[in-house]
């Protein structure tokens, strides 16, 4: 890679690339071999309303600085108060030997905010939208502004001071229903990783490992959930932090199904991975962060597709359980197996009605038996799509963009709280 865009620098550039593969293949295991896509002469970018690049810092900075203000202002213990703004585009260019010439841009937006408070030695956060600095869209500057996040502050710092008093989980096996930014986590960690072909391979285990998805299990049937359960990759979704038009192998963004009704039935590729296990075609999900990094495999929108239950008529017929939103910490093993999460925020489920808020919640699993024990997922009404800013992946390491549309899911039989 360089970064001296001078035709002698890209032409020497060109000649050491092709001094390198030659060498490369003398000592090659097999042959590299890509799968076909057609060639695409294009020039695309995301839909925006308003640049968010074309907005007077003055006036980002504004809000940021009053959604703090009023999350202090709400009360003495709220002690620390942070507001967050991202905006990012992104300029390619893509000619391949092939034919194909693509030019795309891909802009996102968005933010959000987190209040601490503190009292007798204990700290409790609150975060909206979500956690890690908000929440992020394929949008313009309308998406930020829609975010209302000086009105949200004042939630924040509400919910933060309330959760300093509240009862803490007692540990047991209870159902949960998962809000959308908790179950976002849950489908990234168990599923988006786990589906990246490349790691069930073994070809990359960085971050967390490789993947209990091994390229024996597809085709045979096995049972990654219940039926109530289908998980797709579509880089098509309208808003989605992982929506673009061509990845950077020049594959055309597309709608793939990873779990079928319960069944394991496919991966996120790359044109190279696709063709070594006989797929006719690249999912689309090779992407580079910049320009000094290859494509690897990376999710798109990895997404939950929704059911049919009311979210209100969900609670109303949960008897005890527990609602469960907004990550707080995550762990999971190096194949994608077993995990532990906790949530900001919970709440008692008790008879039908959500009742006290409860604090420092946690629950784990074994993602076949936790995606097995799905008891309704709300309907298209609930759904949203969420984006996750900081997918970390490879060596060297590279920080994408990817999004998850979920709707609030009931699961039964989980193990909840921390055992004493």
């Amino acid at each position: 890679s360089t970064n001296e865009l001078t035709r002698d620098s890209i032409t020497d550039l060109a000649k050491k690339a092709v001094k390198i593969a030659k060498a490369s293949s003398l000592v090659k295991k097999f042959d590299i071999e890509l799968a076909e896509e057609p060639i695409y002469e294009d020039k695309v970018s995301t839909p925006i309303k308003k640049d968010p690049f074309n907005i007077e810092l003055k006036e980002k900075i504004e809000i940021l600085e009053e959604s703090s203000k009023r999350a202090k202002a709400y009360s003495d213990k709220i002690k620390v108060s942070t507001s967050h703004y991202v905006s990012r585009k992104d300029y390619t260019i893509l000619h391949t030997t092939e034919g194909s010439k693509i030019i795309q841009t891909i802009i996102w937006c968005g933010g959000g905010v987190a209040s601490t408070a503190i009292e007798g030695g204990e700290a409790q956060t609150r975060s909206l939208p979500a956690s890690f600095r908000g929440d992020f869209h394929t949008e313009g500057y309308e998406y930020f502004e829609g975010l209302k996040l000086i009105e949200v502050s004042e939630k924040a710092a509400k919910e933060a001071i309330q959760l300093l008093s509240a009862k803490k989980m007692p540990s047991g096996t209870s159902t949960i229903i998962l809000g959308h930014s908790q179950l976002a986590l849950q489908v990234h960690e168990s599923c988006g990783h786990p589906t990246e072909l490349d790691r069930a391979m073994g070809y990359e285990a960085a971050y967390a490992g490789t993947s209990f998805l091994t390229t024996d299990l597809l085709g045979t049937n096995f049972k990654y959930g219940n039926e109530q359960v289908t998980m797709t990759a579509d880089a098509t979704v309208p808003g989605g932090l992982g929506t673009f038009f061509y990845d950077h192998e020049g594959v055309k963004a597309q709608k793939n199904i990873l779990v079928d009704k319960g069944i394991f039935t496919g991966y996120l590729s790359s044109r190279e991975t696709a063709k070594a296990i006989g797929l006719e075609r690249s999912s689309g999900a090779a992407r580079a962060i910049g320009f000094d990094r290859i494509p690897i495999i990376r999710m798109t929108n990895v997404n939950l597709e929704p059911g049919d239950w009311d979210f209100d008529e969900m609670i109303a017929d949960t008897k005890d359980g527990y609602f469960l939103e907004t990550n707080r910490s995550w762990s999971i093993d190096d194949i994608r197996m077993n995990f532990q999460f906790g949530t900001e925020i919970g709440w008692k489920i008790e008879n039908g009605e959500m009742t006290e808020m409860i604090k420092n919640p946690t629950y784990e699993g074994i993602t076949p038996e936790f995606w097995v024990n799905v008891n309704g997922i709300c309907s298209k009404k609930h759904w949203k799509i969420f984006g996750t800013p900081n997918c970390g992946k490879g060596e060297p390491s590279q920080v994408a963009y990817v999004g998850h549309g979920i709707s609030p899911t009931r699961f039964e039989r989980v193990r909840v709280g921390i055992l004493r």
